[in-house]
């Protein structure tokens, strides 16, 4: 274990020195009324509870959720990204949210919890800021080759929007303005970051997380951050965020860590062996300019060589439609975002497939090509909670596609566990990191 300096003047091991006043303030309780008592104590605890040191690894939806619930409660957060606020995933996600999607899984309260708090971001950033609305939602059959019956089952299915007039032959509907909905995930991850920085002054360091210290009795101490050999630039449509670029290695003291590196956590077992392995699908997508109505389009697509696929679209309200699909099997590269590679020639599929369920998306110019990881836990369930035999130490990943959806309770119970020690918004008992730690030593 490393000793590593905590405040001036003192190490990591030793209590800061506001520590010793609240000890003296508990102490001075004891001689006043009980009602005084208990408010004193209140502010002594609020006053250890604002003065953590919380250092969060990785600037996606989790993090950034984590850093703005943080700073509800009072916390200025350091969050530590490689690249660029919503570098990864978080940057080229979907963004479709379902209320009741995940019901009967271990993830169907947080996505229940999640999913209304996104109403309620959208009404604290704005709807456009965030690029959030509900839509309708249908499942659709189509195929590259037209069939006899593609134009008549258009015609008949009132589901159909005016835009699917493609080689569609059945249509069937998933979702309400009721219970699904979108976002815009960048935008999204750009504005909780943002405020976290307005309420409480929370810092994005860019540089990459070269190691974490414990001390003796294995609580987390620090963060070491060295240099960032990459720096990507955010898309237009976020809005900026205030960053900080070291120029050398430095280390961040730390009474608290949350590890939220997405299909790059697993790189903390370097230096923390309980952290969950990680790994990552790839995924690509497109953004096209076309606008159309709100309905959210997950087709059973056949193409001409006769793959059957299954794409998805959402048009979103800035005038563009998203669409993605094309998964692939191949590993995480180990140099973060900037190693993600993209195959055009899978792009140009989910071009097709529009081009095919859609005659004015047909001509629609590409806007962006792109590629993601989406990350995922050994057991396929998110990793949520404090990290076993680690004082200090959280975790929250392997959300796999419902990241964007799932990611505000996340950073909302992970806030809880820092400052209350415990979730108190959402139940995430069965999402809990030890439920690994046990199959790994069986």
């Amino acid at each position: 274990m490393q000793l590593s300096v905590g405040v001036r003047g003192t190490t990591a091991c030793s209590k800061p020195a506001h520590w010793s006043a609240i000890r003296h303030l508990r102490r001075s309780c004891s001689k006043l009324p009980r009602r005084v008592q208990l408010y004193t104590s209140a502010m002594a605890a609020h006053t250890a509870a604002t003065d953590k040191r919380v250092v969060i690894c990785g600037g996606g939806i989790i993090g950034a959720a984590t850093a703005y619930y943080l700073a509800q409660l009072g916390v200025a957060a350091t969050v530590v990204e490689r690249e660029a606020v919503a570098a990864a995933a978080s940057g080229k996600a979907g963004g479709f949210l379902a209320f009741d999607w995940n019901d009967g899984s271990p993830v169907g309260p947080l996505a229940r919890h999640s999913y209304m708090l996104h109403a309620e971001l959208a009404k604290t950033f704005g709807r456009e800021t965030i690029g959030y609305r509900e839509v309708d939602t249908i499942k659709v059959t189509g195929q590259a080759v037209p069939s006899r019956s593609a134009g008549r089952t258009s015609r008949r299915s009132t589901q159909l929007p005016d835009w699917l007039d493609g080689n569609i032959t059945a249509c069937s509907r998933l979702g309400s303005k009721a219970n699904t909905a979108q976002v815009h995930p960048q935008k999204l991850t750009t504005a909780l970051m943002n405020a976290a920085q307005q309420q409480v002054g929370a810092k994005v360091v860019i540089g990459t997380v070269a190691g974490i210290t414990t001390d003796s009795s294995g609580a987390v101490t620090s963060v070491k951050v060295s240099t960032s050999s990459t720096s990507l630039q955010q898309s237009p449509h976020a809005q900026s965020t205030t960053t900080e670029r070291i120029a050398s290695e430095q280390e961040y003291p730390a009474d608290a860590v949350v590890l939220a590196m997405g299909p790059w956590t697993g790189l903390a077992q370097a230096w923390l062996p309980t952290a969950p392995c990680t790994s990552g699908q790839k995924y690509h997508s497109i953004v096209l300019k076309g606008d159309v109505s709100d309905t959210a389009v997950f087709p059973s697509y056949k193409t001409a060589d006769g793959r059957s696929i299954e794409p998805e679209l959402y048009p979103r309200p800035d005038g563009t439609v998203y669409v993605c699909g094309e998964p692939q099997a191949v590993p995480v590269p180990a140099e973060g975002p900037s190693g993600v590679t993209v195959d055009t020639q899978l792009c140009s599929n989910l071009k097709g497939v529009a081009a095919s369920l859609s005659s004015q998306l047909a001509s629609a110019p590409v806007e962006a090509q792109q590629a993601c990881y989406l990350p995922l836990s050994e057991d396929g369930l998110p990793v949520i909670g404090k990290l076993p035999g680690v004082e200090g130490a959280y975790v929250a990943t392997g959300h796999s596609c419902w990241g964007i959806l799932n990611g505000p309770a996340t950073g909302q119970a992970i806030a809880e566990l820092i400052v209350c020690d415990r979730a108190k918004s959402v139940d995430i008992t069965e999402l809990d990191p030890a439920r690994l730690v046990v199959v790994k030593h069986r």
